[in-house]
């Protein structure tokens, strides 16, 4: 451990004098400043503009006069989705994702309104996150600051003289790669201050659960930045000469962040085809139609369920009911068109989840895919966050909509006359009716969804040290 210790400290001390670095973390704090003031503008923006809005909508729902309860049904109201307080870290899918959608009854209705949506083309370049700054650009700086660790010693000839002096190529490699780690958190603090300050200024959700998932991202941040150290250095412990150390780490930083990212996600596109939006809601459409029309009287679904209730209810009539008919009809054509609707979407999402499931599975061969599927999932911008948000959004429509079919049934008469119950009722029902709360996944959820993100984070850790022991064995002095 002295030899240890002795070398991290020297590869310290002699990187810190570096000019270089001087400039490469003066652009890098200029960086995180500007990611840190921008996430934290957007969240703020964002967030206020949705909480408005969503305010707006409930003014709307409540300022509606005595009325027709399914005139209410197809009235509608709005469900927003709030950004998670730590999407000011990594921005993830919300750019791309929806963040509001129109409930209203009989229609299920996409998620609208995207940042994508509303933005130049400039936007498939990315973005700059403070998670992006970690997963990609930190990196591609410690390998620019390790590449040279014991290649240079090959060339002009230390390296021998450093050897015969009693430490091994495995307190060698190990070392250099701790000075290299020690040197890649004095560019991880500054991002954990900015994050912590972003933090500290918001007001946190008590569903968000903002100190675990921090305390999971950073511990699959310092593990994900160690094996890129510990590659940087068995790499440089391998090559013939600097040159080639860094070409080489070049590559892998390609591979990494550019070739394989974007080969499997058009490789999944490719292999699992999704429906557009317009075939999927023609889909949908052709089977509520073959299922029965709700709407039609003489639908021949709807016609035979009429009989079998007057049947049960010993009438020859539905205005002799003891409900209103068309409620009961209206609901169960909600019924209905929400299981046929239900059943399309998740045939859908089974298409996106083998899609997603190539670049899941690539965990095991490429460790940014994984870093990257754990910040997105802890940070509650990834694509399981949204779809947690989608089914909330469904759950309220049907429970809205179904609330209002109770009410017809139960206040509205059959036979308009004047003994009869008014064909509209007092407001006050949907001024009681809860407004749309949007909620944040659990972290047990969110940990039973990457599990082999997890798993596999771990095991590159692992591997780390097993990289060292090979690269120890195979290593040359010259």
């Amino acid at each position: 451990m002295n030899q240890i210790n002795t070398i991290a400290g020297h590869f310290l001390k002699i990187t810190l004098r570096s000019r270089a670095l001087v400039a490469i973390y003066i652009i890098w704090l200029l960086l995180v400043v500007f990611s840190a003031v921008t996430g934290y503008k957007t969240y703020k923006d964002r967030n206020a503009l949705l909480t408005n809005f969503q305010q707006q909508a409930r003014q709307s729902w409540e300022a509606n006069p005595d009325k027709h309860p399914h005139r209410m049904a197809h009235f509608g109201s709005f469900a927003f989705r709030l950004k998670h307080p730590l999407s000011m870290f990594d921005y993830g899918m919300e750019s791309y994702t929806g963040n509001a959608v129109f409930l209203e009854a009989h229609k299920q209705n996409t998620v609208n309104f995207s940042e994508a949506s509303f933005s130049t083309g400039l936007l498939r370049f990315g973005e700059i996150s403070l998670s992006i700054l970690i997963q990609i650009v930190l990196p591609l700086i410690l390998f620019f600051l390790g590449f040279n660790a014991i290649s240079q010693q090959r060339e002009n000839g230390t390296l021998k003289v450093l050897l015969s002096q009693g430490p091994g190529f495995r307190a060698l490699i190990v070392g250099n790669s701790l000075g290299l780690f020690l040197l890649s958190l004095m560019f991880l603090v500054p991002v954990l201050v900015a994050t912590a300050m972003q933090l500290s200024f918001t007001k946190l959700p008590a569903d968000s659960f903002i100190s675990l998932r921090s305390i999971y991202l950073l511990l699959a941040f310092l593990a994900y930045l160690w094996l890129i150290c510990t590659v940087a250095i068995c790499v440089s412990a391998n090559s013939a000469n600097s040159r080639a150390a860094l070409l080489k780490l070049l590559g892998i930083w390609l591979l990494m962040a550019v070739v394989l990212p974007k080969t499997l996600q058009a490789v999944g596109s490719t292999m699992h085809p999704a429906p557009g939006k317009i075939e999927f809601e023609t889909a949908v459409e052709k089977d509520i139609l073959l299922i029965g029309d709700s709407h039609n009287a003489d639908d021949p679904h709807f016609k035979h369920l009429k009989d079998s209730v007057l049947k049960a209810h010993h009438v020859d009539s539905v205005h002799k009911l003891p409900f209103n008919y068309g409620g009961f009809q209206m609901r169960e054509g909600e019924r209905l068109s929400a299981e046929v609707y239900g059943d399309h979407l998740e045939q859908l999402y089974n298409i996106y989840e083998r899609q997603n499931n190539i670049s899941t599975y690539a965990v095991f061969i490429n460790p940014l895919i994984g870093i990257k599927n754990l910040s997105m999932a802890l940070s509650g911008t990834d694509f399981k966050a949204y779809r947690h948000f989608q089914n909330e959004a469904e759950t309220y429509r049907y429970g809205l909509a179904q609330t209002m079919n109770e009410l017809q049934m139960k206040y509205i008469g059959n036979v308009k006359t004047d003994h009869d119950k008014p064909q509209i009722i007092d407001k006050d029902h949907w001024t009681t009716f809860p407004d749309f709360k949007n909620t944040y996944q659990s972290v047990s959820s969110v940990a039973s969804q990457q599990l082999l993100a997890f798993i596999a984070m771990l095991l590159w850790f692992i591997c780390s040290f097993a990289l060292i022991y090979f690269t120890a064995r195979s290593a040359k002095a010259i």
